[in-house]
């Protein structure tokens, strides 16, 4: 092979990272490489990557293959022992090209592999500009990095320090550099982008700073967030939910559970009823919005009837995007500690709770037929809605916003009839 190739895992944060590792290893001058950027969230991901990685090596057997990202930062000399691996760079270190010119040479110890300095030393996120987000017609800006919070089931913060806001500035220009560069929707992300702007003067929330962004960029055609906190929304978040139609009817919500006692255990800073009364209120202010959210299966403790409260919270709210997480137990987290759950339990829950979420996701896809939508094409045959439902779109042009009708779904997608401009 020549040139870089990156391989990308877990959250759109680190897809948006992916393309700025690629022009600093490019802009180093490195070449014949394999960037391989992790994620930690679940024990899965982390197999997935050492997959990908010995993959890597076969396909590639004279290229360096450099390990970055979560799962490298709080599992570095794991990853360093693999002999596949050229060198193991930070969350920090990955992002700057000093850190790509000065790697060492192949066949060197596990030691010297290694480029991993303390995360949680780290104060503030550099803005950082990219023009393209490769294979996708949805534009990420990092707007956040980072996370204060303690969730007991959580090796995140770990892998990414703690929480650190991007200026309001800094995002209204990388803003307007991608909506200059053809993107139709911009999506805000972080790793706990809700708690956006408490390290920067003045306090900016993220609502304040989405409302800025559609003020001063006014091409912005639609804009997203990514996983939020229900807990932390605020005033500027509630308005542009109400009355900005350029603010998608979509938010996906970092639940985790539906039990208030599993919820404590996990120190989550939100109880159900906050959870119900959040959707109450989205719902009030904008009846057609859609909510997806996270939830775990067979956290530790778990019994039947604390699971079932979380299977009848994704019903009560009415999750139309459901994804399910078997609790998995990350190292060094206070819950891998706590009295653990049969692996097979913790699977037969977590399938029981995706089969309510598909009825869930069925339920919601009869209720949109009929509607009017816009969609966004992309490269795959597929198009997103303004809710984010996937529709087949076959034939139209990836990158188009195009109005539709939709007609009915497949079980799996939406149908769609595009509509015609009515004669003069």
């Amino acid at each position: 092979m020549s040139g870089v190739d990156v391989i990308t895992f877990g959250c759109r944060l680190n897809t948006y990272e992916s393309e700025i590792m690629r022009a600093e290893a490019e802009k180093a001058g490195l070449n014949n490489a394999v960037l391989v950027n992790t994620c930690a969230v679940t024990g899965e991901a982390v197999r997935q990557a050492r997959q990908a990685i010995r993959r890597a090596r076969r396909d590639n057997p004279h290229a360096r293959i450099i390990v970055t990202g979560c799962a490298a930062q709080v599992e570095k000399e794991m990853f360093a022992g693999m002999p596949e691996v050229d060198a193991v760079l930070g969350n920090e270190e990955k992002l700057r090209a000093t850190s790509y010119r000065s790697l060492p040479d192949f066949g060197v110890s596990a030691e010297q592999k290694l480029r991993v300095n303390d995360i949680m030393s780290v104060r503030a996120t550099a803005p950082q500009m990219v023009k393209h987000i490769d294979g996708h017609v949805r534009a990420f800006i990092q707007v956040q990095n980072g996370c204060d919070h303690r969730c007991t089931f959580c090796v995140i913060p770990y892998g990414r320090g703690n929480s650190r806001s991007v200026p309001m500035g800094a995002v209204v220009e990388q803003a307007r550099k991608l909506v200059e560069s053809g993107y139709g929707e911009i999506v805000l992300t972080g790793v706990d982008a809700t708690s956006y702007g408490a390290d920067l003067p003045g306090e900016p929330s993220l609502g304040l700073l989405a409302k800025s962004l559609l003020k001063h960029v006014p091409e912005i055609r639609r804009l997203r967030l990514s996983s939020i906190d229900s807990i932390e929304a605020d005033s500027h978040l509630f308005d542009l939910i109400a009355g900005e139609p350029r603010f998608m009817p979509h938010l996906h919500l970092s639940l985790q559970h539906g039990d208030d006692m599993i919820l404590k255990r996990m120190k989550r800073r939100h109880s159900r009823g906050d959870a119900l009364a959040f959707v109450e209120q989205v719902r009030r202010l904008r009846p057609e919005i859609s909510l997806g959210a996270d939830m775990i299966a067979g956290f530790p403790t778990e019994t039947e009837d604390m699971f079932d409260n979380a299977r009848r919270l994704a019903e009560e709210a009415r999750i139309a995007h459901l994804h399910v997480f078997p609790y998995s137990p990350r190292p060094g987290t206070p819950a891998a500690r706590m009295p653990q759950l049969d692996r097979a339990l913790v699977k037969e829950r977590a399938a029981r709770l995706r089969e309510t979420g598909a009825t869930l996701y069925a339920a919601h896809l009869d209720a949109m037929t009929g509607t009017r939508q816009t969609i966004l094409v992309e490269n795959n045959g597929l198009a997103h809605t303004e809710n984010f439902t996937l529709v087949v779109a076959e034939g139209l042009g990836p990158g188009a916003l195009v109005p539709v009708t939709i007609t009915g779904h497949n079980g799996k997608h939406l149908t769609m009839q595009v509509q015609r401009p009515q004669a003069a």
